[in-house]
Formats: C-alpha cells, sequence, structure tokens
C-alpha cells in the first residue's frame, strides 16, 4: 500500500491505517527502537507507543514521507524511554554512540544563530558530504547502528567505518563553527 492511502486511512480514522503502517515499516520502527533500547520488550512498547502516536498526529499533520515520520517518532520515543530506563536495561551502543556525537554538538545553552536549526544546520552539512558519507553517519547517528552494522551496511571494514566517522565528526565540527557555534 502507498504511503498516502495509508495517510488517508488516518484521516478516514480508519483502524486498519495502523496495521497498514505496521506491516509497511513495523520491521524499521523496531530496529530503530531496538538499537536505541538494547531490549526486545522495550522496543516492542516504544513502536506501539509509536502507532499510537501516529494516530494522535495524524490528522491533523500529513507527513511528506511517512517512512521518515514513523521512525522519527519512534526514536524520539525511543530516547525518552532510555532516558526513564535504569542502567540495567540501557544498550552500551548507544552510550557509545552519544559520546561521539556530544564532543561535537553544541550544548543546550549554546546560542542558535538567527533563523536557523541545528537540524537546519546538520542538514545543510549532511548535503555538502559525499552519499557513502552522509548514509554512513545517519545510520550510525540517528538509526543508533552499530559500527558493525555499518560496516555490513556499506561495504566496509569496521576500521574503515571508525576512521570514517572521526573524519566526518572533524568536519562537522568545523561546520559548526563556521556556522557560529563555537567561538
Amino acid at each position: 500500500m502507498e504511503d498516502r492511502e495509508i495517510v488517508k486511512l488516518y484521516f478516514a480514522r480508519s483502524e486498519s491505517a495502523i496495521s497498514a503502517t505496521a506491516e509497511k515499516y513495523g520491521a524499521l520502527c523496531y530496529a530503530v527502537a531496538r538499537n536505541i533500547l538494547g531490549c526486545d520488550e522495550d522496543a516492542r512498547e516504544c513502536v506501539n507507543d509509536a502507532y499510537l502516536a501516529l494516530w494522535n498526529q495524524i490528522p491533523p499533520q500529513v507527513p511528506a514521507s511517512l517512512r521518515a515520520f514513523a521512525a522519527g517518532i519512534v526514536r524520539k520515543i525511543s530516547l525518552d524511554r532510555l532516558d526513564y530506563n535504569t542502567a540495567s536495561c540501557r544498550c552500551a551502543n548507544t552510550a557509545e554512540i552519544l559520546d561521539e556525537i556530544s564532543e561535537i554538538l553544541p550544548d543546550e545553552s549554546a546560542e542558535i544563530p538567527q533563523g536557523d536549526t541545528l537540524t537546519e544546520i546538520l542538514n545543510r552539512f549532511l548535503a555538502s558530504e559525499k552519499k557513502r558519507d552522509r548514509v554512513v553517519f545517519v545510520r550510525r547517528y540517528w538509526f543508533c547502528d552499530s559500527v558493525r552494522e555499518v560496516a555490513a551496511r556499506t561495504g566496509m571494514s569496521e576500521s574503515g567505518v571508525r576512521s570514517l566517522l572521526f573524519r566526518i565528526r572533524k568536519r562537522l565540527s568545523a561546520y559548526l563553527k563556521k556556522e557560529g557555534y563555537f567561538e
């Protein structure tokens, strides 16, 4: 079923919208939640919470990409769950990812340049990168894939992925400085 047809089902308040979403994007949503949380049970709960959030947000929102919209919602819910959970169910991969990226991202007190959001600046940065570099960055820092998973997906070695991520983070840091995030 096409995304626009599924969105129409949400607007018609048909419960089949959720089952159509689950059939088409359930595996993706589960993978995002599982990669962030490291717990199957929590991942399943977050995916179910995401379906409810989709139901509540469509309408009034009309997502340009149902795939990205659903993945974004499950990601946010999973990150919220990660904050809530005790350390016993946290994934070491997520802590490692947050450590890697937190070194270059501005803290919450940083001034955002007038008219821009960090998302817009990151999108401009990624648009300037090679496709492979964008894929590696997004798989690691948005989908929270392990280095091993990114390597398998891209056909690179794990050490190659680590080196590439280091170079991308270095370029991103320079780009953020150029955009006025750091002195």
